[in-house]
């Protein structure tokens, strides 16, 4: 019980910044609502997430799609539950997208990855709350809000990053 109301509490903290950094940008944000009959993701239960807030880089992406023969794989969405599986099934759905995001883990330091869609060729998505609220952010902006990739990166960035980072550094 005590797990469940940290995790809320941490939930309702990161959507309230995420909302309060999309508001504060240049420009308004497209409302991206879901519904039980639509095909955009839908969160489940909170998703706990660390902080990596002092971080100021943008961190590593591909600055191109790569072609799908080129990606690695994913892990199948079907061996997680709520959130992670979501998470799993975007990245499955939309690698090439999530190639050309940055991780605001940066886990790209600390385990070499190459963009967001690395955190998804492994376990690591699973227990990270900031891949898998990139992750479902980027399908519900491509899938219902039909943004391009240029759009949700700059999204993400004003969502996960610091007023400090620099595109593509």
């Amino acid at each position: 019980m005590k797990k469940t109301i940290i995790g809320l509490v941490l939930f309702v903290g990161v959507v309230s910044i995420m909302s309060w950094s999309l508001l504060a940008g240049s420009s308004s944000p497209k409302s991206v609502t879901t519904t039980a009959n639509s095909s955009a993701v839908q969160l489940q239960t909170p998703i706990p997430a660390h902080n990596h807030a002092t971080m100021t880089r943008v961190p590593a992406y591909y600055k191109s799609a790569p072609t799908l023969g080129e990606l690695p794989p994913t892990l199948s969405p079907e061996i997680f539950a709520g959130n992670q599986r979501l998470a799993y099934k975007a990245a499955k759905e939309i690698p090439q997208t999530l190639a050309q995001l940055p991780c605001y883990c940066h886990c790209d330091k600390g385990f070499g990855h190459k963009s967001l869609l690395s955190c998804f060729e492994t376990e690591h998505g699973e227990n990270c709350g900031i891949c898998i609220g990139e992750a479902l952010m980027a399908y519900n902006l491509e899938k219902r809000a039909k943004l391009n990739v240029v759009q949700i990166r700059e999204r993400i960035i004003t969502a996960y990053g610091s007023k400090t980072d620099d595109e593509g550094k």
